[in-house]
């Protein structure tokens, strides 16, 4: 249990807690929005340049105009943001005369955020609402239990995750107009076929499907009949024949009257389930090679290692086994009462999130559970059952973006550690060097905390700064 709160203000000059590297707010303040601006244009103009290339489309000059224009608008504020924290604080104590818990952080960050968010493009701030937010809910959760509010609850984010993917799952069938991206993410895990439109389309006769795969596998065979001769002994060539024969027996099985999708129902559940499995294989393996490039050029040896570590199919097994248990109890309730429904999206998308067990992710359980709130609170402003209150995903940006700061400022052993290692590269370690001396009269033993978070982050307040 923390020490209670003893004393909310305190009376400093800004140096002994906000700049102790320097006597002038105005020097402090340039020098953190200065180092703030050159990181936030290499942060974004390497994400631009992704989304660019991801595009995998010839650019045009007004797409290479947009990328630019989106770069500095996103750098601006970003930059504003660290700019704007300092000069509030600095700001505050000399209108107040003094520092308060709340003056110390979380409303200089605040007021900070709400002139920053204005800069970026409105397209982008539902976006960075959500991110973070979902770090400013894990953080909310750690401070309650750090203060033995509650205790965490085993596998929780697995319950957060299945409610949430259930949620989601039940609009993604229902709902016709889908342009979130969310959706995009479910289309590419459980079928184009579970869309709502194919609950309207007359499902093809399974014979017609099947009598189509014949035909193709009767021409396919002749050609192989053909290249036979020549790969007779090919051990490739018996393999590809194998895996045909395995595909066209799966695409022959029986098939649920009520269900959407062509071919057999083991076909449909086995068939993308396994190529899922496999991309979720080489996107981790992919994703460890890139992360850790430096360290395999100094050390090629450790590419084996780093390719046939066990946890390289944690991913794989969530993302491949929720998809083929989805499909499986989706078609099972099909054939059971058949008839399609949407509702069945619900008990699916439960049982299937069985699978998240294999790779628990607080990131991921908390983005589907924001997702789910916004989709929930936009269908019920739609069906008139609530007001659309106009700028609240700005308030819940600012109010989320001023409870990391608190945190990062006197309960920094409660934030998470990549958002910590952020603020300490956009501030250029002022974070952690601001003193946290004077903030120990508020009981939260601040300054003991910020040395653990030091050491397990491997980073330092023992930094000079010209300005």
């Amino acid at each position: 249990m923390p020490a209670r709160l003893s004393k909310f203000s305190f009376e400093a000059p800004c140096m002994d807690y906000a700049h102790p590297w320097t006597d002038s707010c105005v020097s402090a303040t340039t020098g953190l929005g200065l180092h703030s601006l050159q990181e936030s244009f290499r942060i974004y103009t390497t994400v631009y340049i992704i989304a660019f290339l991801m595009r995998r489309k010839k650019p045009t000059k007004e797409d290479v105009k947009k990328t630019i224009l989106g770069i500095l608008q996103s750098t601006a504020f970003l930059s504003w943001s660290g700019f704007s924290y300092s000069l509030f604080i600095c700001l505050l104590r000399r209108i107040l005369g003094r520092f308060y818990m709340p003056t110390v952080s979380f409303l200089p960050s605040f007021l900070s955020s709400l002139s920053a968010i204005v800069i970026e493009r409105a397209s982008r701030r539902t976006l960075l609402c959500l991110y973070v937010s979902n770090i400013a809910t894990e953080t909310l959760f750690k401070m309650g239990v750090w203060r033995g509010y509650y205790s965490p609850i085993p596998r929780g984010e697995v319950y957060i995750f299945a409610v949430s993917v259930a949620v989601l799952l039940y609009f993604f069938r229902s709902k016709t107009n889908k342009q979130d991206q969310i959706y995009k993410i479910l289309r590419m895990i459980v079928g184009r076929y579970e869309e709502t439109e194919y609950l309207t389309k007359k499902t093809p006769h399974p014979g017609a499907s099947l009598k189509n795969s014949m035909t193709s596998s009767a021409e396919s065979d002749r050609s192989v009949n053909k290249s036979s001769a020549r790969h007779k002994f090919s051990i490739l060539w018996k393999s590809f024949e194998t895996y045909k024969y395995i595909i066209n027996s799966l695409k022959a099985q029986s098939k649920g009257a009520s269900c959407p999708h062509p071919y057999s129902c083991a076909h449909y559940i086995l068939a993308d389930s396994v190529k899922i499995f496999g991309y979720g294989v080489c996107g981790q393996v992919a994703l460890k090679l890139i992360l850790q490039f430096k360290r395999l050029l100094q050390k090629p040896k450790l590419l084996k290692t780093v390719i046939f570590q066990r946890d390289n199919v944690n991913l794989a097994v969530f993302l491949g086994g929720f998809a083929g248990l989805y499909r499986l109890t989706s078609c099972m309730l099909r054939r059971t009462f058949h008839k399609d429904s949407q509702i069945y999206a619900i008990p699916a998308a439960l049982i299937a999130s069985v699978t998240f067990v294999a790779y628990p992710n607080n990131t991921i359980a908390l983005y589907f559970m924001w997702k789910a709130l916004q989709l929930l609170w936009n269908n019920a402003v739609e069906n008139e059952k609530v007001p659309e209150i106009k700028w609240f995903v700005i308030f819940l940006y600012c109010f989320s973006t001023a409870l990391l700061f608190h945190t990062a400022i006197l309960e920094p052993q409660n934030l998470r550690s990549s958002y910590w290692r952020f603020l300490y590269n956009v501030s250029g370690g002022r974070i952690a060097a601001m003193s946290r001396i004077p903030l120990n009269v508020f009981g939260l033993e601040t300054s003991k905390n910020l040395q653990q978070v030091l050491r397990k982050t491997k980073t330092t307040d023992q930094l000079k700064f010209s300005f």
